[in-house]
């Protein structure tokens, strides 16, 4: 076999893997759906003759505004190792919110403590409680640092309102955008240094919240729900046909009332890229750390995967941890992982702290 023609096989057998990893993560879809800034414009046909914002698209959240409120200190807490834990309300759209909020003990900073949004993933509205679940996550942030803010969406624990699910619907990032604001009126924090963290469905909010607010610096974002719209309806089904407990019936159907108000994203790709952050990564606010198990069967680690080669192509900031046979929670590796994330926190909220 002589040099050009090995030279030529070898582009060949290249070209051929790349395309393969392409298909394995619908980026042949998703790619060329990255949208300008002055999407911010953008008027989509509704497949009703009509152009109209759908309350789920990019554009709505960010001419909405989201003035949160004053923390109330509702409880305290059994205290951390070295932090407060609070019980904490605050206003989003009229209701009545709760959250977990964790104050480092100490000395405060100058400018304040840097602060954590931390959003967590799906657990049936009906049996989530403030306390409970993620105790090991929020203290791994908690005991480093930093003011940790975990809002309890609408209609979870003690929340006022109706539980609505975070995917046909933007209550849930409403929620976390007014807790957002909500955290940079608190006068321990320095409103200059918050950044954000997701798990699962808390990764889906993260990333639509870092494409709509500038003043999240970073991002961090474990098993996210981080595909867009077009390969959440045609990639992403839970193992389990059994309808999510406590969200409403109509809810749990977003796939198929979008599908029949709106078309599938092949006969109107404008609506679809209009309620996806993926199409608006040019505004994302901040880098991204992604980490995701490779046997993860919740959420497939593709979607990471996908997200992390359409900011490399954006010359956006971005690191991706894969965990070999590692699941959705990453509880085989979870230390490292923790170790990663606080290190990469630090890293744009300490290290490079420019106020």
């Amino acid at each position: 076999m002589n040099k050009k023609y090995s030279t030529i096989v070898i582009g060949i057998l290249i070209l051929s893997v790349a395309v393969v990893m392409i298909y394995r993560s619908n980026l042949w879809k998703s790619l060329p759906q990255t949208m300008e800034t002055d999407a911010n414009q953008l008027n989509y046909d509704d497949g009703l003759g009509t152009n109209k914002l759908h309350e789920l698209t990019i554009q709505t959240l960010r001419q909405s505004t989201y003035p949160g409120s004053d923390l109330t200190i509702e409880e305290e807490l059994t205290p951390g190792v070295n932090y407060s834990r609070y019980l904490v309300s605050y206003r989003s759209e009229g209701l009545k919110i709760y959250a977990l909020l964790t104050v480092p003990d100490g000395e405060k900073p100058e400018s304040g403590w840097p602060v954590i949004v931390f959003n967590h993933g799906y657990i049936p509205p009906q049996e989530y409680r403030t306390t409970e679940r993620y105790i090991a996550y929020t203290d791994g942030f908690s005991r480093n640092g930093y003011i940790l803010i975990r809002p309890d969406y609408r209609g979870h624990g003690n929340s006022e309102g109706t539980a609505s699910g975070a995917y046909g619907s933007n209550d849930y990032t409403i929620d976390v955008l007014n807790a957002l604001s909500s955290i940079r009126r608190f006068k321990e924090a320095d409103q200059n240094r918050i950044g954000m963290w997701g798990h699962s469905m808390g990764g889906f909010i993260t990333l639509r919240a870092m494409v709509v607010n500038k003043n999240i610096k970073a991002g961090v974002i474990w098993g996210g729900v981080v595909a867009s719209f077009p390969d959440l309806l045609n990639n992403w089904r839970r193992r389990s046909t059994t309808p999510p407990p406590g969200i409403p019936t109509g809810a749990r159907r977003w796939r198929d009332q979008l599908v029949t108000d709106y078309g599938r994203p092949e006969k109107n790709p404008d609506f679809w890229n209009s309620i996806s952050a993926n199409s608006f990564l040019n505004d994302i606010s901040g880098p991204l750390e992604l980490h995701h198990g490779t046997a993860d069967v919740s959420v497939p680690v593709a979607f990471s995967e996908a997200l992390a080669t359409q900011l490399k192509l954006l010359g956006k900031g971005v690191e991706l941890f894969t965990y070999t046979g590692d699941d959705h929670n990453i509880s085989i590796n979870f230390s490292l992982a923790m170790k990663r994330s606080v290190e990469f926190f630090d890293k744009y909220m300490k290290e490079n702290n420019t106020n």
